[in-house]
């Protein structure tokens, strides 16, 4: 396991309840890791924490198979890390940000051109950066993040601003990347990308983790066998729901296919936003 993560805790200096409560997981390498919560559920935090912004938790923490404790400044040049919110420096170009970055790094990089032009970000642009729209700063944040080529990255919100084309691009790049051996931790509110995007996701609330599964897998676990049909009577047409596991609804459902006039049938499949409100009881941005 890239990152193991065994009965964590933290509680800020000053507060008086812990914002996160024995949490356990585990990421295996090449795995999207999606962490998802409503505001003040623990994502921050656990992020910091594993990114040593924050220091001082209960519990241990295993990345790269070694104690997160023991692990030195080396621990940096493998991992990457792009924030929702860009921090970038204003004044400087795209290039000059990532030219500027990199040589905080002893070990190889990647060229900023091929970084800039995976992201769709022209890499002769001379503006600087504080011209910029939100969604081309994100992506310059991102191209940021890859510089030092990390085994393990940090996402919060990677998504945010964007345009559809270009959402379904980052999309592409993180897929690509985690295919290609790199592992991902991704806190996001976009249920749509955690459903499409993650290999595994955990439901996070009041600093505890409620459930760990694939979406697939919570999805099924929490489906009923439903379908919607839609069927036609003179001019007007008519929606029925019939659960399939009880024998007088799909009797029902049965029956209405022999004798009525159907134009459409609908498996009702929860989405994940779904399975997280059954799970946890609240709802994601809540």
């Amino acid at each position: 396991m890239i990152v193991s993560v065994r009965e964590l805790a933290y509680r800020y200096p000053g507060a008086t309840e812990s914002v996160l409560r024995d949490l356990d997981f585990e990421i295996a390498e090449g795995e999207v890791f999606g962490f998802l919560g409503p505001n003040g559920s623990g994502k921050s935090t656990t992020q910091k924490l594993l990114t040593r912004i924050l220091r001082g938790h209960q519990g241990r923490i295993s990345v790269f198979g070694q104690d997160l404790e023991t692990q030195g400044v080396a621990y940096h040049e493998r991992i990457g890390v792009c924030f929702e919110i860009p921090n970038l420096y204003e004044k400087l170009t795209a290039r000059e940000n990532l030219d500027f970055y990199r040589r905080f790094y002893a070990g190889p990089c990647d060229p900023p051109e091929a970084l800039l032009a995976e992201l769709d970000l022209p890499e002769a642009d001379r503006r600087p950066v504080g011209h910029y729209s939100k969604g081309m700063k994100m992506r310059v944040v991102l191209a940021r993040s890859l510089v030092n080529r990390p085994k393990l990255w940090f996402l919060d919100e990677p998504t945010s601003g964007q345009d559809p084309e270009h959402a379904v691009r980052i999309r592409d790049l993180v897929r690509a990347r985690a295919d290609a051996g790199s592992t991902v931790f991704l806190t996001t509110h976009d249920m749509h990308l955690a459903d499409t995007l993650c290999d595994r996701v955990g439901f996070l609330v009041d600093g505890r983790i409620a459930s760990v599964g694939s979406p697939r897998e919570l999805k099924l676990a929490h489906a009923r066998r439903t379908v919607r049909v839609e069927l036609r009577r003179g001019e007007n047409l008519e929606s029925q729901s019939f659960e399939l596991d009880e024998p007088a609804s799909k009797a029902a459902f049965l029956e209405l296919l022999r004798s009525e006039r159907v134009e459409t049938i609908h498996t009702q499949e929860p989405s994940l936003e779904d399975v997280f409100l059954e799970v946890t009881g609240r709802r994601l941005l809540g």
